[in-house]
């Protein structure tokens, strides 16, 4: 029954998702070309606070906690598990004070109206997956854009993401580099589960009916850790607070 009430509910959901995304393409178009950067930042918040919204339509809701000492004059690195695609538009608006840019695959950077544009010219950075030095020169990049201009950067260490919860082993080499250029940042680890509950049966239909949970743990000084010590101490933190149920 509840995979039969899914199927109607997900043509609601794409419905709005994908008028949103059509609707802010020219909006970013508008505020990036013509106000700049904070213009266009704001209008890539309120697209993503739409975007996570419409998970109401399945009947999901979100919890999200944040500490309140998390300083907001440090460049940052968000180090998070990946369980579907609904994780990143909760943490563009949620995490929306910190400026958080994305280290994508390069396929994103074309055919996704908004997405794609976002991605170009919103400080992230698209990497080639088969090609590794490609790959640690736009990590490097985006780390040095943290570092000077105190901004967050997202990395999913997973390298995929997981389609049952259980979080798969990090790959180091994306974190090493962001940890050796970006001296000066913080690190926050999140914890997400239940987001792969909204891809149960593949792409369709979505799930229905569950809560997705954030959570923000404390931040870390890179400065304070030998780097296989702090990707070490991330990862556990991140694992040990993901839920199977």
């Amino acid at each position: 029954m509840r995979k039969l009430l899914a199927y109607p509910l997900t043509v609601i959901y794409f419905f709005f998702f994908g008028l949103l995304l059509v609707i802010f393409h020219p909006i970013q178009v508008i505020c990036y070309k013509v106000f700049g950067y904070s213009a266009h930042k704001k209008s890539v918040a309120f697209l993503n606070c739409g975007l996570t919204r419409c998970l109401h339509l399945l009947g999901f809701r979100y919890s999200f906690k944040i500490p309140k000492n998390i300083p907001t004059d440090r460049p940052v690195i968000i180090v998070a598990n990946h369980q579907s695609m609904n994780d990143i538009p909760p943490i563009i608006w949620f995490m929306r004070k910190f400026h958080p840019k994305f280290i994508s695959k390069k396929e994103l950077g074309y055919g996704f109206p908004s997405v794609s544009y976002n991605l170009r010219v919103g400080g992230s950075v698209l990497i080639d997956r088969k090609n590794p030095r490609q790959a640690i020169s736009e990590i490097s990049k985006i780390a040095k854009y943290i570092e000077k201009h105190k901004r967050a950067v997202v990395i999913f260490p997973e390298g995929t993401r997981s389609k049952t919860g259980k979080p798969k082993p990090f790959q180091t080499k994306g974190l090493t580099v962001l940890f050796r250029k970006a001296p000066n940042a913080i690190v926050i680890p999140i914890t997400i589960n239940n987001s792969w509950k909204s891809l149960p049966y593949g792409k369709f239909p979505m799930g229905i009916g569950h809560q997705i949970t954030f959570t923000v743990h404390d931040y870390l000084n890179v400065a304070n850790f030998d780097t296989e010590e702090l990707i070490q101490t991330v990862e556990k933190t991140i694992t040990n607070a993901i839920k199977f149920t």
